[in-house]
């Protein structure tokens, strides 16, 4: 017999979408029924051990979404889907024990309430990025100068704030609309806050939990226990870290060579599976630099070349991933995170300069079978933190070059308290990254006996797989859900 049904609300993108489905699983585990609610057809990058599930079923509302429309305008629509979905089931059957909602669609949540559900925020990056962002927020550095370094309070003192971190974060309160056509934000990054909050203002993300019953982050006490602590604290709410929610096979042998055949959607590229398997082969133990920006972002146009002429003139092996999509262009000013699609970056002629040296992937990587394979030696990464997770369960070091959001937390996390890597450069983003940085970084990265020590310990806490302790979130998780609805009357949706 079922625990109950949890609807499950993603945000559309794979690093929203790929950590959703995980919980779904491990939610199937502990016998609830599953309703995924999402904005568009996405059967074809679900699991088959879901689908195949009897207590899995997906929904789709159609949005009308597009790469022009407005993200308002698709979380608008979706509320309303899920209000005609919910008022048009049976009056008589149970309501749904809870609702998990993507912390970016937490504006859904207002619907939930009007039909008696109790909900839940999922965040599907890692812990350090609300605990930092809320304390910078604190402290409000408006009036920081060049060289300033500033503790952040509740936070472990290697956390500490820079001048160059608010050239990427957008820590500043937008000033009225007058007074904005006459003082723009600066490109390449925006302003800090002016001063104190305004009263009854809110912290950036604390608004989006109020009305929830709690809050699941995706990571483990293993890797943030003192932001996850912070999260608690602040919002005086139950909080669970629930991950990393990666799929079954990355956690059944951190020993083993993973493929990605069947694991997660496959896309075009230039090479096969086999033949990446057999580059890697030939390569030694820790050698090889992986270079991935995932789907969404990448370096600016300048700052492309750089990278090519880095790679052509270390004496390491690489492989380069490039997707296949126009490349993220932005407007040469780093840390803008403005992006739009230009011409196609491509290195040119780099292949034939390195020759089996390296191996330049035009379009879908296996990156779980890379980042698993015994001579990947380093990676040169965004720090989404799908991406970030699963490194770090593998033990691979990062040379990191965040571009825009949660990233630039992640590589604090990563650079600063882990310590299991770098920065692209020590400049960054005041400058733009340069070929004799990332040259350093390379080297750094493979030879620097503190980072490798630190990503081996690491990776030893999940030498036995899925952490405990996330484990027994999930338990406590279910437990509490399961006590609140013995007490609260099960009503039926109206």
């Amino acid at each position: 017999m079922s625990s109950g049904e949890i609807l499950v609300v993603p945000k559309n993108g794979q690093g929203h979408l790929f950590p959703s489905m995980e919980l779904c699983k491990h939610l199937i585990s502990r016998n609830y029924t599953i309703t995924l609610i999402v904005d568009s057809d996405i059967t074809s990058s679900i699991p088959s051990s879901l689908l195949q599930s009897s207590l899995f079923q997906l929904t789709h509302i159609s949005t009308g979404s597009g790469p022009s429309q407005p993200f308002h305008r698709n979380h608008q629509q979706m509320g309303q889907g899920i209000e005609t979905l919910l008022a048009g089931r049976d009056p008589n059957s149970n309501r749904p024990v809870c609702a998990i909602v993507d912390h970016i669609m937490s504006k859904t949540q207002e619907v939930f309430s009007r039909f008696a559900v109790p909900t839940v925020v999922f965040i599907t990056s890692g812990a350090c990025w609300a605990a930092v962002q809320h304390a910078v927020w604190v402290v409000r550095p408006g009036d920081m100068i060049p060289e300033e370094v500033r503790l952040l309070p509740g936070l472990p003192e290697e956390m500490v704030l820079k001048y160059s971190d608010l050239k990427q974060r957008r820590h500043w309160r937008p000033p009225p609309a007058k007074e904005a056509e006459k003082d723009p934000p600066p490109p390449g990054g925006m302003k800090p806050p002016r001063g104190p909050p305004l009263p009854g203002e809110p912290a950036p993300w604390v608004e989006e939990v109020e009305c929830s019953a709690a809050i699941l982050i995706n990571t483990c006490d293993g890797l943030e226990r003192p932001f996850l602590d912070y999260v608690a604290k602040l919002t005086q709410k139950p909080v669970w870290g629930v991950g990393p929610l990666l799929p079954d096979q990355y956690w059944q042998s951190t020993d083993s060579l993973l493929r990605d055949r069947g694991i997660r959607p496959r896309k075009e590229s230039n090479y096969t599976e086999d033949e990446i398997i057999e580059w890697l082969d030939q390569q030694q133990r820790g050698s090889v630099m992986y270079v991935s920006f995932g789907s969404e972002v990448g370096p600016t146009t300048e700052e492309y070349p750089e990278l090519a002429g880095a790679l052509e003139e270390s004496a390491r092996p690489f492989i380069w991933v490039i997707q296949r999509k126009s490349a993220p262009q932005h407007s040469g000013q780093p840390g803008s995170g403005g992006m739009e699609a230009k011409e196609e970056y491509f290195p040119r002629g780099l292949d034939g300069k390195v020759g089996k040296r390296g191996l330049i992937i035009h379009g879908w990587a296996p990156q779980l079978l890379i980042l698993s394979h015994p001579s990947t030696g380093g990676f040169v990464s965004h720090c989404g933190w799908n991406s970030t997770v699963e490194a770090i369960v593998r033990g691979v070091p990062f040379l990191a070059w965040p571009i825009r959001g949660d990233q630039y937390y992640n590589a604090m996390l990563v650079v600063r308290h882990l310590k299991v890597g770098t920065m692209v450069s020590e400049e960054y983003p005041d400058d733009k990254v340069k070929k004799n940085d990332i040259l350093h970084g390379i080297e750094k990265v493979l030879t620097d006996g503190d980072i490798r020590s630190q990503s081996e310990i690491l990776r030893g806490q999940f030498e036995h797989g899925f952490p405990a302790s996330s484990l027994a979130s999930l338990d406590a998780f279910k437990d509490h859900i399961d006590q609140k609805s013995s007490i609260i009357p099960n009503k039926t949706l109206a």
